[in-house]
């Protein structure tokens, strides 16, 4: 499943369902989909999602795979590049963000 993020302010951003609703529920939300942010409260939700990602960030990499065929794994940070982007946006133009499920 996709979950779909939709701004004025921003291009839309579509991410796997998983993840999203991680992100979701670090900028404060219940984790509901559908459902939105007020304008008024992305500038909080931006806010919450830069400490959720903080906290979860390493501090170094430990246990690194030597294995040369090995996916390296994507960060929350980088998973949350584009969503991030899209709260400043929002929060800049003033604009809510709204999200669903794309089927």
């Amino acid at each position: 499943m996709l979950i779909t993020f939709e701004s004025n302010a921003h291009t839309d951003v579509t991410m796997f369902a998983d993840i999203a609703k991680s992100l979701i529920r670090m900028m404060g939300h219940s984790g509901t989909i559908p459902s939105a942010i007020a304008a008024k409260d992305v500038p909080a939700a931006l806010k919450h999602l830069h400490k959720a990602l903080e906290a979860e960030s390493p501090e170094g990499i430990e246990g690194v795979d030597s294995d040369e065929d090995a996916e390296p794994e994507v960060s929350m940070d980088g998973r949350a590049f584009p969503l991030v982007e899209m709260l400043k946006a929002a929060a800049r133009e003033n604009e809510p963000i709204m999200w669903y499920e794309k089927k």
